[in-house]
Formats: C-alpha cells, structure tokens, sequence
C-alpha cells in the first residue's frame, strides 16, 4: 500500500481562492443584453429565465462561469440576447443580493423585482392569505 505523500490531490492545488467576492464596480446592461432573474434550473448548464422585459427565455450559462460562479433559483443575472435566437440567452453575470439592491436603487429593474426568492417562494406570496382548499366543514 502506498504511503501517503501530499496533502491532497489536484482539487486542493486548485484552491478556491479567487478572491472575487471582494468590492467589484457594478456592471450595466448594453445593447443587446438584458436583465433577468432565473426562474428554475434545467440542468446540464442551462436554466429557465424570466427577463425583465416581460419574456420568459431558455438561459444558458457560459463555459467561463461554469463550476466557478454557482448560479441558483432566484438569482438575477445579466443576458445577452441572441440575434438569431429570440427564445435563448447566454448568462453573462451574476449580480450578488447587494448588486441587485443597488441596481434596483438605480432603477435599473423594476421595483416589482424580488431579490433572492425562488420560484416557490413567487407562487407562495401570489396567494396572499387564501388559504381556502374548497372544502367547508360548516356543510358536513
């Protein structure tokens, strides 16, 4: 059997200090990009997107964020727009809860826009306090 050497394998060279998460400037959206937030997740690298321009769009996330940048339901996220595909985008950014506060401040999305909540969370408030199932048990 083997002894062991090191202190890890390729992972652990790797690291995940990448130091990101520090102060970075805001990023805006230019021609041809939109802002969006992810509605759910699809797999394989792809997720479902509702853009802020009322359309509802297949996302697809770039090779450089891929297994660096974790995108999640509810995230919001910078799109570019395909010229030759309506229905599809290409996830250019991730904006972190503060980013999309100050987006929102600068009245970058619209102030319907919820920060950090899923799709469950989205179909839970559209309910309100009806918590009527059809049953009534005052006729039995």
């Amino acid at each position: 059997m083997p002894k062991p050497k090191g202190k890890g394998g390729k992972n652990r060279r790797r690291g995940k200090g990448d130091g990101e998460e520090s102060k970075r400037e805001l990023e805006f959206k230019e021609e041809g990009q939109e802002y969006a937030q992810v509605v759910r997740m699809l797999g394989n690298g792809r997720c479902e997107c509702f853009c802020y321009d009322g359309v509802t769009r297949l996302g697809h996330i770039r090779g450089k964020m891929r297994k660096k940048v974790w995108v999640t339901a509810g995230d919001i996220v910078l799109v570019g727009k395909r010229d030759f595909q309506d229905e599809k985008v290409d996830i250019l950014h991730k904006y972190s809860a503060d980013e999309a506060r100050n987006l929102k401040q600068y009245g970058e999305l619209p102030e319907t826009a919820r920060i950090n909540e899923t799709a469950v969370d989205q179909a839970m408030a559209g309910d309100g306090d009806d918590d009527d199932i059809g049953i009534d048990f005052d006729d039995i």
